[in-house]
């Protein structure tokens, strides 16, 4: 049988990259990676057949250089980019140049990139389509005269959102008038930082809703599928952190139904490979959220449902071939639930923990899969994303999914930093989980987790490693003794600001000497956090 491609090129990192490399490799494909200075050890670059480091651990030197990326592929006569998911995944101008160069962009073409792109024409192409949209503007906001034109109209609460936005930035939500100048102008403010554009557009606040969406495939010749559904509800701050297939909320008749508004969206766009369709549920009426032009981080759930692997079927419909199904041979079979593992603190507002992982064990058994470039003795960089692994469950039915994902978070060891494990490990316990009675608003406005109490020690440490995670990734420092050059006298994190009266003040605190380094800092600060109250 021919293969699709003879060699592609990885445009990405951590266990994306590896879960490309893996479909390659049973492709019979060459696969060739990229990585940044930090990353010439990490496993992506061990198991591909060939590894070019193409800059600093600058993103803008590496991983979103697009003409160091797009020589890369030249140079090394990829056939193919597959771009994963973040990064340059939803980059228009990125997958444009790779067809000016006749590089094959693994996932959908620049135009309709382009379309979904800027969510609020998104919205206006999707209901002129017939598909159901949320209610809210028609065109971008002009200004905050207009924003409260149209929240008067509406009624509140109202989400202010970026028209550029995606991941759950550019998002903010005015309960009254008294919040929506606040709202209006920070959202403003995120967009511009976070990409460059603040145009912003507005919506009805939906309480009590779940989030729900359907993964679609679409060939070159006009065919179009979904996959079902995955139910992603369970988020804190618009962040996804658990995922499951399929929703608990769903019929026959709604999936049916969805499925079919699904697969509209992307024929009203000229929609090709694979990507997932977000709507929002409000009991059995469902509106359109975001396209989503990518393979979605929670994939592995639909696959383990469907028995589809959705990377090759990625890398089959780029190479120009049609569907290999039909919409009556996707058949769901039993439930799969995803919990995301971050280095993140949930003891102390999950804030990052990068650092070396001392020992790594992985839990298996049947109906166990984990999606990760971690091993004992990696070092997790500060530069990137805190997503480190993806534990992902099957089971006959819910009730043994979750059981088997207790299980398996049980057997799951992660040593020298802190993770999201207890987190997901209590969350699988609470009543209403269980039940499957979530909504988008459960994490944070019911879910309490039982970690340490906030002593004043406690609160030092956790202030102080806070602070200096945050100007890693600002900064790039990776290791550097502390120095009253390196540390400013406020910082901004996450929405607060901690201010130092000098910048001496953390050299002065009885928990920090001089001599001692920012990653022995911040293990200090990670005992703290484990210690039981």
């Amino acid at each position: 049988m021919k293969k699709p491609f003879e060699r592609i090129l990885i445009a990405n990192r951590g266990e994306i990259a590896v879960r490309v490399i893996r479909a390659c490799k049973e492709l019979e494909i060459e696969s060739v990676t990229i990585c940044s200075e930090v990353d010439k050890h990490a496993l992506h670059t061990q198991l591909a057949d060939k590894a070019i480091c193409i800059g600093s651990n600058d993103l803008t030197d590496s991983y979103l250089n697009m003409d160091k990326i797009i020589n890369t592929a030249l140079e090394m006569k990829a056939e193919a980019i597959h771009p994963g998911y973040g990064f340059l995944a939803e980059n228009d101008e990125f997958a444009a140049l790779c067809e000016k160069n006749g590089v094959k962009f693994i996932g959908p073409t620049s135009s309709a990139i382009r379309k979904f792109g800027n969510k609020n024409e998104a919205r206006k192409m999707l209901k002129a389509g017939g598909v159901p949209i949320v209610p809210g503007t028609k065109d971008k906001l002009r200004d905050f005269d207009e924003a409260k034109r149209v929240a008067d109209y509406i009624g509140y609460p109202v989400m202010i959102k970026a028209s550029a936005g995606g991941g759950g930035r550019g998002i903010k939500i005015a309960s009254s008038e008294t919040e929506l100048a606040d709202a209006f102008h920070a959202a403003q403010l995120e967009s511009k930082s976070a990409f460059g554009n603040d145009e912003l557009f507005m919506e009805k606040y939906l309480k009590g809703i779940r989030h729900i969406e359907f993964q679609i495939l679409a060939d070159e010749q006009g065919n179009i599928i979904h996959l079902g559904e995955r139910d992603c509800s369970v988020q804190r701050r618009h962040q996804k952190l658990l995922e499951e297939a399929p929703s608990p909320a769903m019929t026959e008749e709604l999936r049916k139904q969805a499925g079919e508004t699904a697969t509209r969206a992307a024929e009203v766009a000229g929609y090709t490979n694979a990507g997932t369709v977000e709507f929002l549920f409000a009991g059995e009426d469902f509106y359109f959220l975001e396209m989503n032009t990518r393979i979605q981080v929670e994939h592995p759930i639909t696959e383990a449902i469907t028995g589809i692997d959705l990377v090759k079927e990625q890398i089959h419909i780029a190479a120009g071939e049609p569907l290999r199904y039909s919409q009556a041979d996707i058949k769901i079979h039993g439930h799969a639930i995803e919990c995301r593992i971050n280095s993140e603190d949930p003891y102390a507002n999950f804030i990052p923990c990068p650092g070396q992982v001392t020992y790594y064990y992985a839990p298996g058994g049947n109906g166990v899969r984990v999606d990760s470039a971690m091993r004992s003795g990696y070092t997790i960089p500060p530069f990137y994303d805190s997503l480190i692994a993806k534990l992902i469950v099957w089971g006959e039915n819910r009730q043994e999914a979750i059981i088997r994902m207790k299980r398996a978070l049980d057997e799951y060891v992660i040593d020298g930093v802190t993770t999201t494990i207890p987190f997901h490990r209590e969350l699988l316990d609470h009543e209403r989980f269980v039940n499957g009675e979530i909504s988008t608003d459960f994490v944070e406005n019911e879910f309490v987790f039982s970690g340490r109490p906030y002593d004043d020690e406690f609160k030092e440490v956790a202030i102080i490693s806070a602070v200096l995670s945050t100007y890693l990734n600002q900064n790039k420092v990776s290791g550097y003794p502390l120095n009253e050059n390196y540390l400013p006298s406020s910082w901004k994190l996450m929405g607060r600001v901690t201010e130092f009266p000098d910048k001496n003040a953390l050299q002065k605190s009885r928990l920090v000497g001089k001599s001692q380094s920012i990653w022995s800092l911040m293990r200090n600060y990670r005992t703290y956090a484990r210690r039981k109250p």
